[in-house]
């Protein structure tokens, strides 16, 4: 009789031992995919020109604009056109950042709480162009399943920031395209998991010896009509960038 309570038992137990070891492998997985993402997308030093459309139900609004990265820490965003905001610049050097306004002369440095502020008058916050966070370093992974969008067999991903990471959003969940790892379509969701927008990336397109997607496309929650479209129309990965580009003189004057 305890020889088969005792196989009994081991038969419940080792279910949920494969389960927590499988479990924590996908986990392991999913950080190890987060990272790739984050290599495919941005290198460690990035030249980018890029269209933005802010469309709205009565009108739309283009802007066009190009940007350098190096790594997570320092990325500089300027604005070409329209004439009117010709010469607008972002700077962030790993945890300030920056912004030049030329019709005034005038350089602000921005704190955490202008973060979550419409950049540009588009549905993209100021975090979501110039990022102050690491998707690979500032959350904590999980693997959550497989979905087919678009065609296209995809690795679904939750990330949950890790404590004290100051954040717009409180929970993201990544589709990732399983043949390219790259990203498909990403939610965002607040504090009482309301779902508050949503990024769909298409258009994958061979730019500067690498696959990436060429239109991001986001669309708020509940405003009927509203998008923004940034579309890349170059970019390159071999440029050489140090930290010394992204300083303030080039803030105000690189083109």
């Amino acid at each position: 009789m305890k020889k088969s309570a005792n196989r009994a038992l081991l038969l419940l137990i080792l279910p949920l031992g494969l389960f927590t070891a499988f479990h924590e492998a996908r986990s392991q997985d999913a950080t190890a995919i987060i990272r790739q993402v984050d290599e495919n997308m941005r290198g460690e030093a990035s030249y980018n020109e890029m269209t933005m459309t802010t469309v709205r139900p009565r009108y739309s609004r283009e802007i066009t604009m190009k940007g350098w990265s190096l790594g997570n820490d320092y990325s500089l965003i300027v604005v070409t056109a329209p004439a009117r905001d010709n010469g607008t610049a972002f700077l962030k050097r790993k945890n300030e950042i920056w912004n030049y306004v030329p019709t005034i002369d005038r350089t602000v440095k921005m704190p955490p709480s202008m973060m979550s502020q419409s950049w540009m008058g588009s549905d993209f916050t100021n975090d979501d162009l110039v990022r102050g966070i690491s998707i690979v370093d500032d959350y904590t992974h999980t693997y959550l399943g497989t979905e087919v969008i678009y065609g296209r067999n995809c690795h679904i991903i939750g990330l949950k920031p890790k404590p004290d990471t100051p954040v717009v959003y409180e929970y993201v969940v990544y589709r990732i395209d399983a043949e390219y790892l790259l990203p498909v379509k990403v939610q965002n969701y607040d504090e009482t998991g309301a779902l508050v927008n949503t990024v769909h990336f298409r258009d994958f397109t061979r730019m500067g010896g690498r696959l990436l997607p060429a239109t991001m496309e986001m669309i708020p929650e509940n405003k009927t009509g509203n998008s923004t479209i940034v579309t890349t129309t170059k970019a390159d990965f071999g440029i050489k960038l140090t930290e010394a580009f992204f300083s303030m003189q080039n803030l105000t004057t690189v083109k």
